[in-house]
Formats: structure tokens, C-alpha cells, sequence
């Protein structure tokens, strides 16, 4: 399946922006190399953002409401960390403006592609923006880790090795690269999956220098794969074409391929039950200069 490649949000009306971009990513690799006292996961994974993802607009409200103003299946909006994100954003900075917002999902929910999380950055990035409250680069990923472990390397925008439980970042410099992106059709709760007792939690670390050339893997592949066979059928798959793994928790899998073209093929040749995307890197999001 082919897809519009995300682009700059239009700023041309100072009371709202409309198309802002919130990119998928890959975990190249997914290293689970150690366990905090209060339970968070220790990793070591390299993400890789796409050209690719869900839209946001954002209306600017006078009275201090975060509101929704469209429905999104199975995400209610009082749970939706699109809202949290501007609560949170508004409560950090005494922020007394408002918003509705528009959410256009289009990654698949549950695929380890991060899209809510990436749908949060974008709203803290935009409403930092909208809002004027002027926070830095440093001080929204500080903020977006409250949300989750995914969010800060959105808000950092640039392909990263990560430490810690996600957050601490350090820039990768990677080619650019064409994937073909799959989903089997089922969504994996990534607590589920970390909460597994055979998922493995002492891989030993590894070093930026090493991770082209290491062998590497996503630690709770395994697992997903004995719980959602359906992930490992489509791996199998894929692997006819090229080297295939999960991506985060799951359910997505991924190819990296020569080319466009050979992405499109093995995109168009999926099985009907499975969803393919042709899909390219992007070193940056496309909103990195406004912090």
C-alpha cells in the first residue's frame, strides 16, 4: 500500500495549524539489557523514524479546553494521549489557552510503530508552538517521558540510539533506507509483553559503534510471536524477500529493501489477510526546527 509523505504543517493562520505530522518509527534493533527497582525495563534499541504517520490540526481556544473534535476507534478522549499531552503541557507552563484538536490516525494501533506516542510529541510540539509557552527541546522530552518511554525521541526528532527506559538519546547517523512495513492484523499490549516471565531481561550492552555489525535482535519478539502466532507467520513471510523482524512490542513487522521498487512489489505481493506499506526513512521530523 502506498501513502502521501508527511509534510510541513501549514502556519499561514496564527490561531491554528493544520497538518502536523506525527512519524512512525522502526526499532532497528531491541535489547532488553536490565530491570529498574520500580519495574520500568532497562533497553538498548536504535530508532529510526519514517517518512510516514498520523496528521494532527490544532485550533486555538481562548476559554483553557482541550477538546477532541473527532472520533478515533477504541481511543476515548478523556484516555487519548493526544489530551493528555496539552493538560500536561498547560499544567507545566500555566498555560490558560486551549485547543481542539483533530486527530487523522493512519499508523495501525498496537504495532509497535509508536504512533500515539508520536501523536503526543507532535501535540506538545504544536502547542509549545501555538501556545507560546517556549519550552526547549530538552524540557518537552523531559516533559513527554511522563507520557511514555516512546515519546521523547519524537520530540528529539532526529534517528537515535537509546538507553535507560527510551530517553536517553544520542543522534545516529544512518543512510537513507527503503522498508516495507507489515501488519498481521492483530494488536499486542506492550505491558503483556513486558510483563512476560520468559522475556529475556540480561542481554548483554552493546556499544553505537557496534551496532551495525553486532549481531542484534528485539528481545520481545519471541514472545510476542509464542502469544500472537500470527506475528511469526508474518515474519516468515517477509524473510522470503529480506532479513525481517518486529518492531517494538509488536504486532508491525519489517524489511529493509534495495529499493523503492523493490519495496512496492513485495508491498503489492502481501497475503489479502495482512496489510504491506511501502515506506521510506526520514532522518528528521518534519517540525525539528521549531524547538
Amino acid at each position: 500500500m502506498d501513502h502521501p509523505a508527511l509534510s510541513r504543517p501549514d502556519t499561514s493562520d496564527p490561531q491554528r495549524l493544520t497538518g502536523c505530522p506525527a512519524p512512525a518509527k522502526l526499532n532497528l534493533f531491541l535489547h532488553v539489557v536490565g530491570r529498574r527497582a520500580d519495574g520500568y525495563h532497562l533497553l538498548q534499541t536504535a530508532f529510526r523514524l519514517l517518512d510516514w504517520g498520523d496528521t494532527l490540526d490544532f485550533a486555538l481556544r481562548e476559554d483553557g479546553e482541550i477538546r477532541r473534535t473527532n472520533a478515533v476507534a477504541g481511543v476515548p478522549a478523556e484516555h487519548d494521549l493526544v489530551v493528555r499531552a496539552a493538560r500536561l503541557l498547560q499544567a507545566r507552563t500555566g498555560c490558560t489557552r486551549g485547543a481542539d484538536i483533530a486527530l487523522h490516525k493512519v499508523l495501525p494501533m498496537g504495532g509497535g510503530l509508536g504512533g500515539g506516542s508520536s501523536d503526543a510529541a507532535t501535540t506538545l510540539i504544536a502547542l509549545n508552538r501555538l501556545w507560546g509557552t517556549g519550552l526547549s527541546r530538552t524540557e518537552l522530552q523531559a516533559l513527554g517521558l511522563q507520557l511514555g518511554a516512546d515519546v521523547p525521541v519524537f520530540i528529539f526528532g532526529r534517528d537515535a540510539f537509546a538507553e535507560g527506559v527510551g530517553e536517553a538519546l544520542q543522534t545516529l547517523e544512518l543512510p537513507p533506507a527503503w522498508y516495507v512495513v507489515l501488519s498481521p492484523g492483530v494488536s499486542v499490549s506492550t505491558a503483556e509483553i513486558f510483563c512476560a516471565e520468559d522475556l529475556t531481561r540480561n542481554t548483554a550492552l552493546i556499544k553505537i559503534p557496534d551496532f551495525a555489525a553486532s549481531t542484534t535482535r528485539n528481545d520481545l519478539q519471541a514472545v510476542a510471536c509464542k502469544r500472537y502466532p500470527e506475528v511469526q507467520n508474518a515474519i516468515d513471510w517477509l524473510a522470503q524477500f529480506a532479513p525481517a523482524r518486529m518492531t517494538g512490542s509488536g504486532a508491525c513487522v519489517f524489511a529493509e529493501v534495495f529499493s523503492a521498487d523493490d519495496a512496492e512489489r513485495i508491498a503489492v505481493s502481501c497475503p489479502e489477510r495482512w496489510t504491506a506499506w511501502k515506506v521510506r526513512s526520514a532522518s528528521r521530523h518534519p517540525m525539528y526546527e521549531w524547538l
